[in-house]
């Protein structure tokens, strides 16, 4: 039956979807038989998807323990002595838990047996920043200071180690290093040298010339 405005309403209207309804054999009013089928079917697949897919929290799990399991690896190969080894392993650690300060730490001491002052003194930078109340990492980051040069930076660090730890003897020993480093800088400085030298390494003779 065809659709078509009532002539004898005054108020110009369509039929209301209840008059329609009263016509049993109207093609669109039927529905597909299989469509409640279909529906439910599509709410299963989707329930099924979302019981299979892994929480976020069962995900840092995984990550977490894949990392522990990298870390433990670089230490064994650094109390080894292979350090390069060591590295890696703790590099692909850092991948999985980039915010560790603890992996940041190691790996900014194999990096100073290794020469690389530069790049230890990034990871123990990011060590102190994410455990600013660690003072071992503020140590190693000390320790990086004067390797790459820069005695005065590590009198600073020393001093946040000691603050934290007045104990240590490695931060009372390591400042008093930087401090002669200073002291022999000065007096370069005032022989006129300062010039053809203005960094001084870990491991420079430290007896007065």
């Amino acid at each position: 039956m065809k659709l078509t405005w009532n002539k004898n309403n005054n108020n110009n209207k369509k039929r209301s979807r209840e008059a329609i309804a009263s016509y049993p054999n109207l093609p669109f009013d039927q529905q597909d038989p299989s469509h409640d089928d279909m529906q439910l079917q599509n709410q299963e697949h989707a329930h099924s998807q979302h019981q299979d897919k892994p929480s976020a929290d069962a995900l840092d799990s995984d990550f977490k323990q894949l990392a522990q399991s990298f870390q433990a690896q670089g230490n064994k190969l650094a109390e080894d002595g292979k350090y390069r080894e060591a590295l890696g392993k703790w590099e692909t650690a850092l991948n999985l838990m980039p915010e560790n300060a603890v992996l940041l730490e190691q790996k900014a001491q194999v990096l100073l047996e290794l020469g690389d002052a530069w790049s230890a003194l990034k990871a123990a930078t990011r060590a102190t920043e994410l455990e600013p109340s660690w003072a071992e990492a503020w140590i190693t980051l000390g320790r990086s200071q004067l390797n790459f040069g820069e005695p005065d930076s590590a009198i600073e660090s020393f001093g946040r180690a000691l603050a934290i730890k007045p104990d240590s003897v490695e931060a009372q020993d390591d400042r008093k290093t930087a401090s002669h480093l200073i002291k022999k800088r000065k007096q370069l400085h005032s022989s006129g040298l300062s010039t053809d030298k203005n960094r001084y390494m870990v491991g420079d003779s430290t007896e007065s010339s």
